[in-house]
Formats: structure tokens, sequence, C-alpha cells
């Protein structure tokens, strides 16, 4: 089991490379000082591009964008970036479009085993760590009436897989294996172990 140190989050000693406010709230349940600068690196998958590979690719550029910026005016802090997806039978379900995409992903999970895996890049001047944590999650059945009643009352506009376990969906989930922060957006014990191993962060998580 992680350990964290909640402390009051007023030095910025780190920076999210993530418009999150998922990410954001968990590093700062876990008491990590951060700054959030929003990457803008497009989250597309590239021609026959394996799920696994492109969370990783796009959690690493998302980290290389912002750094980038940050050398460029002498900001040497270290980069945190993370990116989420849902994988059912091997590919992706990204955010949805629109009302009947959301429709068509949260019919495809409804009875069904499922993966969320998030990949993060944590970026320093002299190293680069990066990895991905796969989680399984098994929806309950639902009859046609039960998700458009969810898709009425839940937020998943912005959110892989048309869903976030936080908040309404979590009524639609039989069973989950692995770490839950995972399905929320950032594996939260394995990257305060991470960032355990740098001085700055040692006394804080």
């Amino acid at each position: 089991m992680c350990k964290t140190n909640h402390t009051d989050p007023t030095t910025p000693a780190l920076v999210l490379a993530s418009a999150s406010a998922r990410r954001h709230e968990l590093l700062a349940s876990a008491g990590v000082p951060h700054q959030v600068i929003v990457s803008t690196v497009p989250e597309t998958p590239e021609h026959q591009e394996r799920p696994l590979n492109f969370a990783v690719r796009v959690a690493r550029s998302k980290a290389e964008s912002v750094a980038a910026t940050m050398r460029s005016n002498g900001d040497t802090r270290p980069v945190l970036a993370a990116d989420t997806i849902v994988t059912l039978e091997g590919k992706i379900l990204g955010k949805p479009r629109d009302h009947e995409d959301a429709r068509r992903m949260i019919t495809l999970l409804a009875g069904r085993e499922h993966q969320v895996v998030t990949a993060y890049c944590l970026l320093t001047t002299n190293a680069a760590v990066e990895d991905a944590v796969i989680t399984k999650v098994r929806f309950r059945r639902l009859t046609p009436a039960q998700i458009e009643r969810y898709l009425q009352r839940a937020s998943w506009a912005d959110k892989a897989g048309a869903y976030a376990i936080q908040a309404e969906a979590g009524s639609l989930v039989l069973a989950i294996e692995g770490s839950h922060s995972n399905v929320i957006g950032l594996p939260l014990c394995e990257v305060l172990e991470r960032l355990r191993d740098l001085p700055t962060f040692r006394e804080l998580v």
C-alpha cells in the first residue's frame, strides 16, 4: 500500500502537463506540490498503432512538449504527463464525439470486461521515466433504457470510453481488478514511488 504525506502544496515543485482535473486532484490529495501547464499535443493514434504504445507515446510527447517550453525559459523543474485510454478487444475507445458515440461505447462495454491503460512519463533534466499501468474493469449488464438514463445524467463528453468511475459511472461497474486511481486518470501509488526517487520529493511523498 502506498503512503502519502498530506502537506500544503504551496511550492509548485512539479509541473503537471495535463488539463485533467482528475489528475490534478489526485496529486493534490497526496500532498504533491505542483503547477498545471496544459499540453497541446494531439491525442490521435497512428495507423495500426497498438493501444499501449499509443498511450506511452502521447504521455511522453506531452511531457516533452511542456518541458521544451519550460527549459527555453530556464525552468528546470520535473514534468509529469499521462494519458489514459480505454481498450476493448485490443481497440481504443477514445473520448466520444457526441451523444450517439457515447451510447455506442457504453453499449459495447455493458456486461463485458475491458482494460483501462494509463501511461505516464516523468521527465527531469537528465532522465525520463515512463511506464504504463493496466486495470481491468467489468461493467454490469445494461438495457438500452439504463444506458440512456446514464447518458442523460452523466458527464461523459471528455472521458475516455464515455465514463468516469469516480462519478455517475461508478454505478455501472461490477468489478475492478487493479489500481482504482489508474481508472480515474493516474496510477497514484506508482507515480509516487517514482517521485520518491527525486531528492526534492523524498520527504514530501
